[in-house]
């Protein structure tokens, strides 16, 4: 593993966000088929509120997605998503924390980076034909995440020789590809893809070993709010995962993660809270 200095500051659009605390992502889904709210936020104006909301319970930045990629999702033509992205883009343009996106598809990046956003959340970590292209010369920030197929066929048999290694291995080779494509590394954060074509046991030796990522340089985001891993641990549907979505939350925290992906921002921030401030007084 290369050892780089820590970032300590990520370079994300109109923003310059210090990385000296946990940031949290408050999740909004424009899609009618969204595993963790049964499309509740699925409209353009359910969406606007639904943002609205979570950045007064204290979110740091905002993540807009028009397709959704749980396991078995239906492709979404980057048309559709567009249609429904580019508006809750326009509508919060002046809400005073990034907006990023969540697509996989360069016309929805490019369309997205043209209204506002400052970020893109890539789960194919920008391996679409054009997509390296699509922000290269943008001052958007990139989150490139680690996934084992695609969303569709992802969960049916997800087979790694040595999960930690083969995902680090791959995140490194992604950052080169940016920086030699000239994205600077203060734009990229990395993700490990919790859920996304990996068993229960491969997130869990994941996210035991996070603090291998971290020590890679580059801010690492997690997400695991509500995912599956935390019904077959806890035996609970999506809307009942609370607890066990802070505690992998906290855990993660504790291994170095600079930004959480959530749905739950107040009790996420709170949790993060009490336990900045005992590992602060310690």
């Amino acid at each position: 593993m290369n050892l780089l200095r820590p970032l300590r500051r990520l370079r994300c659009g109109r923003f310059s966000l210090a990385l000296d605390r946990p940031l949290v992502m408050g999740v909004v889904n424009v899609t009618p088929d969204s595993f963790s709210d049964d499309g509740r936020h699925g409209t353009v104006e359910a969406a606007i509120a639904h943002a609205h909301r979570l950045i007064a319970d204290g979110a740091d930045l905002i993540d807009i997605g028009g397709e959704s990629t749980r396991p078995g999702a239906t492709p979404v033509a980057p048309d559709e998503e567009i249609a429904r992205v580019a508006p809750v883009l326009d509508a919060l343009r002046d809400c005073g924390v990034p907006l990023s996106v969540d697509t996989r598809h360069p016309a929805t990046m490019r369309a997205a980076i043209a209204h506002g956003a400052d970020m893109i959340n890539d789960v194919a970590a920008l391996r679409a034909p054009g997509a390296v292209d699509a922000l290269r010369d943008a001052d958007c920030a990139v989150c490139l995440m680690h996934m084992q197929g695609v969303p569709a066929t992802m969960q049916q048999a997800p087979v790694y020789d040595e999960v930690v290694s083969e995902v680090e291995h791959f995140l490194g080779e992604r950052i080169a590809a940016l920086q030699a494509a000239g994205v600077a590394r203060e734009r990229i954060v990395v993700d490990p893809g919790i859920g996304f074509g990996k068993t229960l046991r491969h997130n869990l030796l994941l996210l035991g070993a996070l603090d291998e990522l971290v020590a890679a340089g580059q801010p690492v985001l997690v997400g695991v709010s509500r995912k599956s891993m935390l019904g077959e641990l806890t035996g609970r549907p999506a809307g009942q995962r609370l607890a066990g979505s802070l505690a992998a939350m906290l855990a993660a925290v504790a291994r170095g993660a600079a930004i959480v992906r959530v749905h739950d921002v107040a009790e996420s921030r709170d949790a993060l809270r009490v336990w900045l401030a005992i590992d602060g007084a310690t």
